[in-house]
C-alpha cells in the first residue's frame, strides 16, 4: 500500500509541476505576441503549442528508449489529442458571451484539416503494420517519413496563410522587455521537460501495480498528465479573451503530437513502432479524426444556440466523443 501511494504521489507531483509551469506560458506567450507583432493564432499554433507539447515529446522518447514501452508513447500522443479537443467543450462553457468558434480566425480550419490528414496517415500505418513488412525505411516506417513531410509542408502553408490573412496582433503593452519574456518562457519550458522525463517511468510502474496495460495507461493516464499545460494555458488564454491563442495552442499541439509519433518511431530502433503497439490505438485515432471534423464544421458554421446549459452541439459532441474514447480504452486496453 505504501509503495502504491508513493507512486501516485509522484504522479500527482509531476502534474503539479507541469500545471504551474504551464500557467506561466500564456503570460509570456501573450507578451511575446505584443513584443514581436505576431498574431495570437501564430504564437499559439507554433510557440505555445511546441512548448506545451514538450511533455508528450519527452515522455514518448523516454518511453521508447528508457522504458521500452512503445504503447505508452503512441497512447500518450493520440490520447493527448483527444483530451485537447475535449478541452474545447470546457472552453465553450467558459465563453458564455457566445462565440468561441465565431470569434476564431480562419487559420484554425486549415490547422484542424491537416490534423485529420495526419491522423489518417497514423491509422493507415496501424492497419498495415503487421501485414506489410515492406512499409519500412531502415528501422522506421515510411508513414513516419510522411508525417514529418506533411507537418513541415503544413507549417509553411499555415505561415503563408496567416501572413496573407493579415490577422491583427495584440495591441496591449507587453509590460516587460523581450529579454524577460524569452527568459520566463525558457524557464517554464525547462520545468515542463524535467517533469515529462519522469512521467513514463511512473506510468510503467503504475501499469504493473494496478495491472493495467501500457496502451491504457498511455492513452488515459499519461495523456491527461502531459496535457496539463494545454489545459492550464487554454483557461488562462480565455481569461484574457485570447480565443485565437487558446485555439491555436490546442490545434497546434495536436499537430505536434502527431509529429512526435514519427519522432518516437525514429528513436524506436527495434523496427517500425506501429508494428509493436496495440491495435486498440486505432480506436483512439478514429475518434480523434471525428473530433477534428466536428471542430472544422463548428468553425465554418459557428453554433448559434446552446443545447444543454452552455454547450452547443459542437461542445456536446466533443464531450461525448471523449467519453467514448475513454470507454473504448477501458474495454480494449486493460
Amino acid at each position: 500500500m505504501t509503495g502504491t501511494l508513493s507512486i501516485w504521489l509522484e504522479f500527482v507531483a509531476c502534474i503539479g509541476v507541469i500545471g504551474v509551469a504551464g500557467s506561466r506560458l500564456v503570460h509570456y506567450g501573450d507578451a511575446l505576441a505584443a513584443l514581436t507583432g505576431m498574431s495570437r493564432s501564430w504564437i499559439g499554433m507554433i510557440l505555445m503549442a511546441t512548448v506545451t507539447s514538450l511533455p508528450e515529446l519527452v515522455t514518448g522518447l523516454s518511453a521508447v528508449t528508457v522504458a521500452s514501452t512503445p504503447d505508452i508513447a503512441v497512447g500518450d500522443a493520440l490520447g493527448s489529442i483527444v483530451f485537447n479537443l475535449a478541452l474545447l467543450a470546457l472552453a465553450e462553457m467558459l465563453s458564455r458571451r457566445g462565440g468561441l468558434y465565431g470569434a476564431a480566425g480562419r487559420t484554425h480550419v486549415l490547422t484542424a484539416a491537416v490534423g485529420v490528414l495526419m491522423i489518417g496517415i497514423v491509422l493507415l500505418a496501424l492497419s498495415v503494420a503487421r501485414s506489410a513488412s515492406g512499409w519500412a525505411w531502415g528501422h522506421a516506417s515510411v508513414f513516419s517519413v510522411a508525417l514529418i513531410a506533411v507537418y513541415g509542408l503544413a507549417m509553411r502553408a499555415l505561415y503563408i496563410f496567416e501572413m496573407r490573412s493579415g490577422a491583427p496582433s495584440p495591441t496591449a503593452s507587453a509590460g516587460m522587455p523581450l529579454r524577460q519574456a524569452l527568459g520566463g518562457y525558457a524557464l517554464a519550458a525547462m520545468f515542463i521537460v524535467v517533469a515529462g522525463i519522469w512521467l513514463p517511468l511512473v506510468g510503467v510502474r503504475l501499469a504493473r501495480i494496478m495491472l493495467w496495460s501500457d496502451s491504457f495507461v498511455g492513452t488515459l493516464l499519461i495523456a491527461f498528465a502531459t496535457s496539463m499545460p494545454e489545459l492550464v494555458t487554454t483557461l488562462a488564454a480565455l481569461r484574457i479573451g485570447a480565443v485565437d491563442l487558446a485555439l491555436g495552442n490546442i490545434l497546434g499541439s495536436n499537430l505536434f503530437d502527431l509529429l512526435i509519433i514519427a519522432l518516437d518511431d525514429l528513436a524506436h530502433l527495434g523496427g517500425p513502432i506501429f508494428r509493436d503497439v496495440d491495435a486498440a490505438h486505432a480506436a483512439t485515432g478514429l475518434i480523434a479524426a471525428i473530433m477534428n471534423c466536428v471542430v472544422i464544421v463548428a468553425l465554418l458554421r459557428p453554433p448559434r444556440s446552446r443545447l444543454i446549459g452552455t454547450l452547443s452541439w459542437a461542445g456536446l459532441s466533443l464531450a461525448v466523443l471523449y467519453v467514448l474514447s475513454a470507454v473504448a480504452q477501458s474495454s480494449l486496453g486493460p
